[in-house]
């Protein structure tokens, strides 16, 4: 009984934890990844083809691995047009995100990427996907926490302040902090509609893999005609060993690809405010990746906006939280009056 007791709480509770931090682990190392790269003068264009194409020979195997449970959907459905609307926007979100961090830093981008929670209520807002109750604490936490969260991205992008902790620099660079900024910010808010658009093709077809496979396989297509009209040497293509090789199968394998499949077990398991909960955890790897590997400063102002920004993520995530567990209590008291209709067959004919 004890045993047992004991291997529930493991893989339950133990496995989930140390797998979220890997997670975040993983992502934030991506990106000091490419910052290094780019600083060896590797094109972001061509790192963002090479990745995709890696995730799809790795998502590839995996479908091949596990298979899938439903039919694939006819080419005319309207399901191949919103994961076709899903790779512009994960294409637009990922070119941002690494010009992004070629002006500025990892540690902004972790930063930045905090304000995700407050964009997906701000876009659920616009788009009456949710409702202003004002009255209701949840509601309130949420539109608290949003203005406190873009305050504390303010404080990062426009005040840099003193030196806090100064590394022994391996490379040079003049990072460009505000555009930096601006870019990343165009990336989390670009991932938030990402977001709200997975959300409702995985409700027509709940097949993580397949999904996540199509939309690779798009962005890869995408992302080499982007490439070639952008980059017209063709030397640029060319990997060779070094930081720029080790970048491109780190990000498309473990980034790109397993870290995706690892966020929806996460989801599933746990919940969306568990794996969310690791969220700011990213901006500590960050700082001290960036500075045991590219030597960068950590500045004030980063320090300041990052703990205004953390509080309103944890308000955004507190308010979601309470109103989840209000509506899961209203509706187990509600009597089901008529039979939930499938219309899987409907949309995907």
């Amino acid at each position: 009984m004890r045993e047992t007791v004991a291997w529930r709480y493991f893989s339950r509770d133990v496995v989930p934890f140390a797998a979220m931090i890997a997670v975040e682990c993983t992502t934030v190392g991506s990106s000091t990844l490419f910052k290094a790269a780019t600083l060896r003068g590797f094109s972001f264009y061509v790192f963002v083809f090479y990745s995709y194409a890696v995730a799809t020979l790795v998502l590839f195997t995996l479908s091949l691995i596990f298979g899938r449970k439903r039919r694939l959907p006819s080419p005319k459905s309207p399901l191949f047009f919103k994961i076709f609307l899903l790779t512009l926007l994960g294409l637009t979100s990922r070119i941002a995100g690494c010009k992004g961090i070629e002006y500025s830093s990892p540690t902004l981008s972790s930063a930045i990427s905090n304000l995700t929670p407050a964009f997906t209520f701000m876009l659920a807002v616009f788009f009456r996907m949710e409702q202003i109750m004002l009255r209701s604490s949840a509601t309130q936490a949420k539109i608290i926490g949003t203005i406190v969260s873009i305050s504390g991205a303010l404080v990062i992008v426009l005040y840099k302040g003193p030196k806090l902790l100064v590394a022994a620099s391996f490379t040079s660079f003049e990072s460009s902090w505000i555009i930096g900024g601006l870019l990343l910010a165009l990336q989390y808010l670009l991932l938030s509609v990402w977001y709200i658009l997975q959300t409702q093709i995985m409700e027509i077809y709940p097949e993580e893999i397949s999904v996540v496979l199509f939309y690779n396989m798009c962005a890869t297509l995408i992302s080499a005609l982007v490439c070639l009209f952008s980059e017209k040497d063709l030397n640029s293509w060319k990997l060779k060993p070094g930081v720029s090789l080790v970048a491109v199968i780190y990000s498309g394998f473990f980034d790109t690809s397993l870290g995706s499949v690892i966020h929806t077990w996460g989801l599933h398991l746990k919940g969306p405010v568990y794996v969310s909960l690791f969220k700011p955890l990213s901006i500590a790897i960050a700082v001290a990746m960036a500075s045991i590997f590219l030597g960068d400063a950590l500045h004030l102002g980063s320090v300041v906006g990052s703990v205004i920004l953390s509080f309103g993520f944890y308000t955004v995530i507190w308010g979601k939280a309470r109103e989840d567990t209000t509506k899961t209590i209203s509706d187990s008291e509600q009597p089901l009056l008529f039979p939930t209709h499938n219309r899987e067959d409907e949309i995907l004919s």
